[in-house]
């Protein structure tokens, strides 16, 4: 494994999450409720339950955009939370063996030390791609530091 500067490791802890695009999916959410709600108290001749209905829609597709801006990746002392868009998942530093962000790739994808691959969709390199990159190399330098850390404890 490389030598990992300490300089360049962030502190401890430490979240990522796509900033920008939660942003603009607040920012739509906002937007979208307002206008249905508008519209609904704005035409007289809808009944108090088509009323409603707008108001409902525009909560129901205002959960579903903050359900979007949920997924994060925090990196503690101790291991990994992985939250994605329903799951939530604690790793520990040993379990993580790579941090892959591949050119096309829509996240960060981490290889275990059981075989298999989770997906980090907190680190996304959507509108933010240069962030994304630079919280991929830092998780990547912290699971480098911290993973040696606990194979030599062994």
């Amino acid at each position: 494994m490389s030598a990992v500067p300490q300089a360049s490791l962030p502190s401890l802890p430490v979240t990522f999450r796509p900033t920008r695009t939660r942003v603009v999916l607040y920012a739509v959410a906002l937007a979208q409720l307002a206008a249905l709600t508008a519209i609904a108290l704005a035409l007289p001749e809808l009944s108090g339950g088509e009323r409603l209905s707008f108001i409902v829609t525009g909560l129901l597709v205002g959960a579903v955009l903050l359900l979007l801006s949920r997924p994060k990746v925090v990196a503690r002392q101790d291991g990994v939370t992985v939250v994605n868009l329903t799951t939530k998942r604690e790793l520990a530093w040993a379990q993580v063996v790579r941090v892959n962000l591949r050119p096309g790739d829509p996240w960060v994808h981490l290889d275990l030390a059981d075989g298999t691959s989770l997906p980090a969709m907190g680190i996304q390199p959507g509108i933010a791609r240069d962030q994304a990159i630079r919280d991929a190399r830092a998780l990547r330098d912290l699971t480098e530091k911290h993973g040696v850390l606990d194979h030599t404890a062994r």
